[in-house]
């Protein structure tokens, strides 16, 4: 069978989407705020062209109608469906070469993660080791040594994921507290990482990356379609987690900006987002403090890269993202507030 996808077009959301769905011009993504009134339907004897719904082929409106389903809770928490906006993802690294925040210890990522919290995170991503370009690895037992500390006493006060590709990590991790793991492998490094997961309650983050090995991802990445190219992959990523044991309710998926990818691809994955919304999983975006931020603002030092985190956090709440990881939390919360006013239709605005 031809692998067909339905990417949605024409996003909007507030007073537009709302009149566009009560004339029937427009869907829900993934259960609101965000609504799309255009599809491309990708696969063998598809239009060449974007079509309204109004023009969608008979045999492709279930796949259109899927993409209208709000997502379950991952991890329990709310999804935009819910609260009218994405999640905020703070990132705590503790790490000594981490790419813009490297260098805490201990207790400073204890205090990083409490004042994230305070700022308005609504969950914590915990790293002990670097994924930067180039980078070294890190033992499963010195990424223990770094984070279990932090995860206990973070994991009191907030939802906690680990960010980790080694099954030990994730084990001793989820013991410790953490409830969600984030692998950039999306479980290929490690072989006993699915049936650590299989057996606990965990929900997962599934990323692309192009390879399993942060030293050799920028080596030349190449893509003929760099969007479609990442949706399949974690389309199947998918499949294989579920045929691990690991429901597709516990599941959401990452792009990986900047995983394997130069500027242009990264802007491709930004603007084309929402066809991984036909996998029916929550979207997560990283794009915080990144290199091609960077280059585009002309800003070279990563912790001076909040204004572009920024407005790439807006861009892709605006193209479906689910939960956005970020290191500028209170910034990324504050321009939320405005954002979510506007795409909820105006409903969390004070009238006063």
């Amino acid at each position: 069978m031809t692998e067909t996808w339905v990417e949605p077009l024409g996003l909007m959301g507030g007073q537009a989407a709302a009149a566009a769905l009560a004339a029937d011009l427009a869907l829900p993504l993934s259960g609101g705020p965000l609504a799309f009134s255009l599809v491309r339907l990708i696969g063998r004897d598809a239009p060449t062209l974007p079509i309204p719904l109004t023009e969608v082929p008979e045999a492709w409106q279930p796949q259109v109608l899927a993409l209208t389903r709000a997502l379950p809770r991952f991890a329990g928490l709310e999804m935009p469906c819910d609260l009218g906006r994405p999640l905020v993802m703070g990132v705590v690294n503790v790490t000594p070469d981490s790419f813009s925040d490297g260098g805490r210890g201990i207790a400073e990522s204890i205090a990083a993660g409490h004042a994230m919290l305070e700022a308005g995170a609504d969950l914590l991503d915990i790293g002990g080791e670097s994924t930067r370009p180039g980078a070294t690895p890190v033992a499963p037992e010195e990424e223990c040594r770094r984070v279990l500390p932090v995860i206990r006493e973070l994991a009191k006060a907030a939802t906690i994921s680990v960010d980790t590709r080694n099954a030990a990590t994730m084990l001793a991790a989820l013991e410790a507290g953490a409830e969600i793991v984030n692998d950039i492998t999306a479980l290929r490094h490690d072989p006993a990482a699915a049936r650590v997961l299989a057996r606990s309650e965990a929900s997962v983050i599934l990323m692309h990356m192009l390879g399993e090995d942060p030293r050799t991802m920028q080596q030349d990445p190449r893509y003929a379609d760099v969007a479609l190219e990442v949706a399949q992959f974690l389309a199947a990523r998918v499949q294989a987690a579920e045929r691990m044991g690991l429901p597709r309710e516990r599941l959401a998926v990452d792009p990986g900006i900047g995983f394997g990818k130069r500027l242009p691809h990264n802007l491709a994955l930004m603007d084309r987002l929402p066809l991984l919304a036909g996998i029916g999983c929550p979207i997560v975006f990283g794009a915080s403090r990144k290199r091609f931020l960077g280059t585009l603002a002309g800003i070279e030092q990563a912790a001076a890269r909040v204004l572009p985190s920024v407005a790439a956090a807006l861009a892709a709440a605006g193209q479906g993202a689910a939960i956005i990881r970020v290191h500028d939390v209170a910034e990324t919360v504050q321009a939320l507030a405005i954002w979510n006013a506007l795409a909820s239709g105006f409903e969390a605005a004070d009238e006063s």
